[in-house]
C-alpha cells in the first residue's frame, strides 16, 4: 500500500517541475543580458545624474550638491559651442561619402563575382582595425611630411601654411572625416548588400525584360526595396557618427602636446571637450564633465529624431501612389475607348478577323461573312 500511495506524489511534483521549467527558464536564458545591461549600461547612466549635479573630484570625491550649476557652467563656455560646430561639421562631411560608397560598394558585391565571400570580407577589414592605428596612420598621411601636404604644395595650394591639415580648420574636418570614412563604409555595405540580395530577383527579371539596364534598375527596383534598411543605416550612422572621439583624440597624438583636438581647438569634438574636462587639463571637473554628457545626450536625440522623422517622410513621398482626379480618369478612359473604336473599324475594313467579326470580300465594314455551315466566322 505504501508504494501505491507514493506514486501519485511523485507524478505530481514532477508536472510541478515541469511547468515551472517552462515559466522560469525563458527568463533565466536572458537574464545575462538584462543583468549586465543593469550593472554595467543603466547604473552608470543614473549615478551620472549624481555626478551631474554635484562638485566631483577625482581624488576627494563627491562634494556639495550645486543642483543645475554645472550645465550652466557648461552653456557658457565657448569651448563647448565650438566642439558642437566641429563636431556637426566632421559628421556631415563624413556620412554623405560614407552613405554613397557603401551603396555603390554593396550594389557591386550584389553582382555575380568570382570570390565573393574574399571581397565580402575584404571590405570589413578596415571595420576591425584599431581606430587608434587608423589614427595614427592617417595623422602620419596628412602630417607635414606626409603623402598629401607636399603634393597640394607642389600644386600651388596651401603653400602658407606649414601642415595645413592640422592648422585649417576645415581641412583638418577633412582629414578626419576620412577616417571615419575608411573604418566603417565596409560595415554598412555589408548591412546594405543583406537587404539587397532579399530582394526578388523576378524584379530585376521583369526589369530586363522592360529594357531597363543597370543604372535603372538600380533606383527603381534596389532602392525602392531596400528603403527601410537605409533608414535604419542613416539612424546608425548618426549616432555613431555624433560620438566622434577616437578619431580627434589620436588625429596628432596624444602625447603632453597632443590629443587636446588642435592648438585653437580646429577638430575639438564634444566627446573630446568632455573627456578633457574630467581627465585633461581640469582633471576637478568630472561634475561639468557629466553635466556635457547629458547636455550632448538630448542633442543625439534630437537630432536622431529628426532625422528619423525626415528619412520617414521622403520614403512615405517616393512610396505615395500618384492621384489622379476623377475628371482625369474619365477624360482617359474616354481617350482609351475613342482609340480602341478607331483601331476596330480599321481593322474591320482591312478585313482582319476583330471581336466583333470580319469585314466581308466587298469591303462592306458592317456585312459579316458566314461560312457554308451558316455560323460566322
Amino acid at each position: 500500500m505504501a508504494p501505491t500511495s507514493r506514486a501519485p506524489r511523485r507524478v505530481g511534483m514532477s508536472q510541478r517541475f515541469s511547468r515551472w521549467d517552462v515559466k522560469v527558464s525563458p527568463y533565466l536564458y536572458v537574464s545575462p543580458f538584462f543583468i549586465s545591461f543593469a550593472v554595467f549600461g543603466l547604473f552608470p547612466i543614473l549615478f551620472n545624474v549624481v555626478v551631474a549635479t554635484h562638485t566631483w573630484h577625482r581624488r576627494l570625491g563627491q562634494g556639495d550638491f550645486v543642483g543645475l550649476d554645472n550645465f550652466a557652467w557648461v552653456l557658457r563656455q565657448p569651448e563647448f559651442w565650438t566642439s558642437l560646430q566641429n563636431t556637426f561639421s566632421i559628421f556631415v562631411i563624413s556620412t554623405v561619402p560614407q552613405l554613397v560608397l557603401a551603396l555603390v560598394i554593396a550594389a557591386v558585391l550584389d553582382q555575380n563575382l568570382r570570390t565573393r565571400t574574399f571581397w565580402r570580407m575584404g571590405v570589413l577589414v578596415p571595420f576591425v582595425v584599431m581606430p587608434v592605428a587608423v589614427a595614427m596612420i592617417f595623422g602620419q598621411i596628412f602630417g607635414r611630411f606626409g603623402l598629401v601636404t607636399p603634393l597640394l604644395q607642389d600644386l600651388g595650394l596651401f603653400t602658407d601654411l606649414s601642415s595645413p591639415f592640422f592648422q585649417d580648420r576645415l581641412l583638418s574636418h577633412v582629414a578626419i572625416s576620412s577616417m571615419i570614412v575608411f573604418r566603417f563604409t565596409g560595415y554598412n555595405a555589408l548591412i546594405l548588400l543583406a537587404a539587397m540580395q532579399a530582394v526578388p530577383r523576378e524584379l530585376y527579371e521583369a526589369a530586363t525584360i522592360d529594357g531597363g539596364g543597370r543604372l535603372r534598375q538600380f533606383f527603381a527596383v534596389t532602392l525602392p526595396n531596400i528603403r527601410a534598411t537605409m533608414i535604419f543605416v542613416v539612424l546608425t550612422m548618426t549616432i555613431g557618427g555624433l560620438q566622434i572621439f577616437d578619431e580627434a583624440r589620436m588625429y596628432d597624438g596624444a602625447g603632453t602636446a597632443g590629443g587636446r583636438g588642435g592648438a585653437s581647438d580646429q577638430w575639438l569634438t564634444t566627446v573630446l571637450y568632455l573627456f578633457n574636462l574630467g581627465f585633461g587639463d581640469w582633471q576637478d571637473r568630472l561634475g561639468q564633465a557629466a553635466a556635457v554628457a547629458w547636455l550632448f545626450a538630448i542633442v543625439i536625440v534630437f537630432f536622431t529624431l529628426l532625422n528619423l522623422f525626415l528619412t520617414q517622410r521622403i520614403a512615405s513621398k517616393e512610396g505615395r501612389p500618384t492621384r489622379v482626379s476623377r475628371a482625369t480618369t474619365k477624360a482617359l478612359v474616354a481617350e482609351r475607348r475613342a482609340a480602341a473604336a478607331a483601331s476596330e473599324r480599321a481593322a474591320r475594313e482591312a478585313g482582319v478577323a476583330t471581336v466583333l467579326g470580319t469585314a466581308s470580300p466587298t469591303g462592306h465594314p458592317d456585312a459579316l461573312v458566314r461560312t457554308p455551315e451558316g455560323s460566322r466566322r
